[in-house]
């Protein structure tokens, strides 16, 4: 696989060239300056540094630092490009097995070393940078075999390390498929996935990924977890569920058992168009709460939708409607069926079918962090938030939001294009996912995070989740602790104590230090 841009997203040879009429719309003045950063020297202990050498290999290599330097938020490529060396690891821990994470983990404990668990490092929201001048960054890339394929079951046994595609591709080599798919798939780690609570674009048919974790084997500070027995029980609260989402601040994932199925035999998406974003999202609603319900379910609002069926240089204004992609994955005869069911659906409706636009978005799921990089190339800032809520609260959620970004961003002299769409959808609500893009102010890390504080004021104000699918790493730390209040605080703090005495896991992440 193409190394990863230090600068960007991915393979820095997908980024588009920009018409400029998109950045004259935009006001972007012109890129920026680029400061490469200047790396301080390791300041670890040397005999710990020593005793963690003589359980795998460690980095400390400038290369190899700067790789697993902050996630790829936008504020993360921002820092980047500026040269800004917080949170760059002192060194790095390549561990090939469980018992290693555990003698790591161990020397780091009695050390009071900093450990940052560090798959892909795709994090959007925080999630690698710990409140720590110094730490360890534990890379699980070397973790990364199909332990156990059990087909009576269709249960796999992966290790953590194994990005999207690679496990793909070891359960394709068998018939089988995971079925998720977020736009991180090509980078981000199976380990991530479960961390970080994912949810992949074809959720609708497949389920989000911690739906499809059975067990998971967990090294701590204190010692092994192993959770999951069987897919459900009743010996007290299910502790997957304590791991899933807890973001490396309770203990390292090294291996996990995941719900499979056969590899469709067909897979068919398609674009329909409705009048509005509300007609749409209550067919949406309909199709998920009664079905049939496609495999793949996402609505644009009417601002991205004429974006997204804009032709090349164009903006695209108004008059496009809202659009839909409906995707069907499966055996031939099942998927026919479901889409003519569909089908029927949308037409009684009054959406209108629009020739290869699903075959356009299947093309093009993974593109959308390239564009962003274009955009910050170009002096542009571009960034996404989530959020999610119950489909009587959407409308309300939906509005406050937008009118958030835009008077924010609007206020500091750079006027937004806001789009939305809705991502994942259940039977009780569904999630909404924002882009948007203007020009950078002088400061772009202070205009974007005065922009993320009003969306995050208004999710909270409007009965919203302050994340559906990203975490909450460093940047929702304060509205997470006002979601759900200062007794589950609390309560994850005496967790975090029991399983990480010293506090070294990912300090200041999920939980503040």
């Amino acid at each position: 696989m193409t190394a990863t841009s230090l600068y960007g997203w991915g393979d820095p040879g997908q980024v588009p060239e920009l018409p400029q009429a998109i950045l004259d719309a935009l006001g972007v003045r012109g890129p920026p300056p680029r400061v490469e950063i200047d790396l301080p020297a390791p300041r670890l202990p040397v005999a710990a540094v020593q005793e963690l050498a003589a359980i795998c290999e460690i980095r400390s290599d400038e290369e190899s630092r700067l790789r697993r330097t902050r996630g790829k938020s936008t504020t993360d490529l921002l820092r980047m490009r500026a040269g800004d060396p917080v949170g760059v690891p002192d060194h790095i821990a390549l561990p090939a097995s469980h018992d290693e994470v555990l003698a790591l983990l161990s020397v780091c404990s009695e050390n009071g070393i900093a450990v940052v668990p560090f798959g892909g490092g795709t994090s959007v929201v925080g999630g690698l940078e710990p409140h720590a001048e110094t730490f360890l960054a534990l890379d699980t890339q070397r973790m990364d075999a199909l332990l156990e394929l059990d087909e009576e079951s269709r249960t796999a046994r992966l290790q953590p390390g194994l990005r999207g595609p690679q496990a793909e591709a070891l359960l394709g080599e068998r018939g089988y498929t995971i079925g998720h798919f977020p736009q991180s798939f090509e980078y981000a780690t199976l380990g991530g996935f479960a961390a970080a609570r994912s949810s992949g674009q074809a959720s609708a048919g497949y389920g989000r990924f911690d739906e499809l974790v059975l067990a998971l084997e967990v090294a701590t500070p204190a010692g092994t977890l192993s959770l999951g027995r069987a897919p459900k029980a009743a010996t007290g609260p299910d502790l997957r569920q304590l791991l899933l989402g807890s973001e490396g601040a309770f203990g390292v994932i090294t291996s996990l058992t995941v719900q499979i199925r056969p590899a469709p035999a067909v897979r068919v998406y398609e674009g329909w168009r409705f009048a509005s974003f509300e007609d749409g999202a209550a067919s949406v609603r309909r199709l998920t709460q009664d079905g049939p319900r496609p495999t793949v379910l996402r609505l644009s609002d009417e601002a991205e939708t004429a974006i997204g069926l804009a032709q090349p240089g164009e903006i695209g204004s108004g008059g496009a409607g809202s659009l839909a992609i409906v995707g069907f994955e499966g055996a031939a005869a099942e998927v026919e069926e479901r889409q003519a069911a569909v089908a029927g659906l949308l037409k009684e409706a009054g959406a209108e079918f629009v020739p290869g636009a699903g075959g356009s978005w299947a093309r093009d799921r993974y593109r959308g962090p390239y564009l962003r990089d274009a955009l910050l190339d170009a002096g542009a800032l571009a960034d996404t938030l989530e959020t999610a809520t119950f489909w009587s609260s959407l409308p309300a959620l939906y509005e406050r939001v937008s009118s958030a970004l835009r008077d924010s961003l609007a206020g500091q002299g750079t006027p937004p294009v806001v789009l939305c769409h809705l991502s994942h959808v259940y039977p009780a609500g569904a999630s909404l996912y924002f882009t948007v893009a203007c020009a950078q102010a002088e400061d772009p890390v202070a205009q974007w995070r005065a922009a993320k504080e009003a969306a995050g004021q208004a999710i909270l104000a409007a009965g919203g989740s302050i994340s559906h699918h990203h975490g909450i790493g460093r940047d929702h730390l304060a509205f997470y602790e006002r979601e759900v209040g200062p007794l589950a605080i609390d309560a994850l703090r005496a967790v975090k104590k029991r399983l990480d005495p010293a506090g070294i896991l990912n300090p200041g992440i999920l939980l503040p230090s």
